[in-house]
């Protein structure tokens, strides 16, 4: 890290000294005409994601963008004639964990025979009223903060994208952001995902796979520790007691690290292209769908279900 860019000086320069960064900039053009600087990450606000992101590209420079990367799944075409010129890449960290890979090739092995279904809750608690994720005018809410890390265990897992929404949103009254919101996700083949994500409930994460021969458990899915193991189950239809359990343990792991590590390989190695792009946007649309539900479902739980299903994905 070499540099870092606020909308003020002071605050950049708290940050540099904190992080110990060694240049600080109070706006970010100066950080986007800085020559010494070869890659942006761009961690501002959900709204200001496109927007910097195609600034940097325009400065030659390639982009690791936090999640979302766009608040809409149109705002990205913006984005788009760049994807082939400049690397351009989502945050996700979590895919670049140890345990993501391993469980996913147990469910290629046919560890626990076909998936089936997915059951995730992903939660924690958080009323400021000028924290950025219970900004609604911003980009705030549950579904784009951890709503999308959600969607991309399902897409993961059944290495494949879902066809049909439904969703379950409550709102929190003052700030205007979905705080509970629950999604049915219809990936076809008989195979169905069920997550809840809430950014007012007690902090928790787990995913449960469901297979035609066994079932596995993942305790700590997006915040793993980088200083500690961490550990999934494995039960392949024994006693319902737990009895039979088998437990893995993975190695400490700095997700965040191999994440950035992945992409400077990439930017060095390899040709830039819009796939990342078009992954953002499948996720983006898979919300727009969830979202398309909880307006369709005003009026009575009788038209919900009907109406609901149509929102279809892609």
């Amino acid at each position: 890290m070499v540099a870092i860019a606020s909308r003020t000086l002071a605050s950049a320069q708290t940050a540099a000294k904190a992080l110990g960064i060694a240049r600080a900039y109070g706006s970010y053009e100066e950080l986007l005409a800085d020559a010494a600087v070869e890659v942006i990450y761009n961690p501002l606000p959900n709204h200001l994601h496109v927007p910097l992101t195609l600034a940097a590209v325009h400065a030659g420079k390639p982009v690791l963008c936090e999640k979302p990367m766009a608040i809409s799944a149109a705002e990205l075409d913006l984005l788009r004639p760049f994807a082939t010129q400049v690397h351009i890449a989502e945050a996700l960290m979590v895919r670049h964990h140890p345990q993501w890979s391993e469980v996913r090739n147990l469910v290629r092995g046919g560890a626990i025979g076909e998936l089936r279904f997915m059951q995730l809750p992903f939660s924690y608690y958080n009323v400021e009223a000028d924290n950025i994720r219970n900004r609604a005018d911003i980009g705030g809410g549950a579904l784009y903060d951890i709503g999308c890390y959600a969607i991309a265990a399902g897409r993961w897992f059944f290495e494949a994208d879902p066809q049909r929404a439904i969703a379950g949103i409550d709102r929190d009254p003052a700030f205007k952001t979905d705080s509970l919101a629950s999604g049915v996700l219809d990936f076809g083949a008989a195979r169905q995902f069920v997550f809840t994500v809430s950014t007012q409930t007690a902090r928790y994460q787990h995913i449960h796979l469901v297979g035609t021969q066994g079932r596995i458990e993942i305790e700590t899915l997006f915040n793993a520790p980088q200083d500690a193991p961490v550990r999934y189950h494995v039960d392949n239809n024994n006693p319902l007691d737990g009895s039979g359990v088998r437990t893995v343990l993975v190695p400490a792991a700095d997700q965040y690290q191999l994440q950035g590590e992945a992409f400077s390989h990439a930017v060095h190695n390899l040709p830039p292209t819009a796939a990342a792009v078009g992954d953002a946007a499948m996720k983006l649309r898979v919300i727009e769908a969830l979202f398309a539900s909880e307006e369709s479902g005003v009026g009575g739980s009788s038209g919900f279900e009907q109406a609901c299903w149509t929102y279809s994905i892609i």
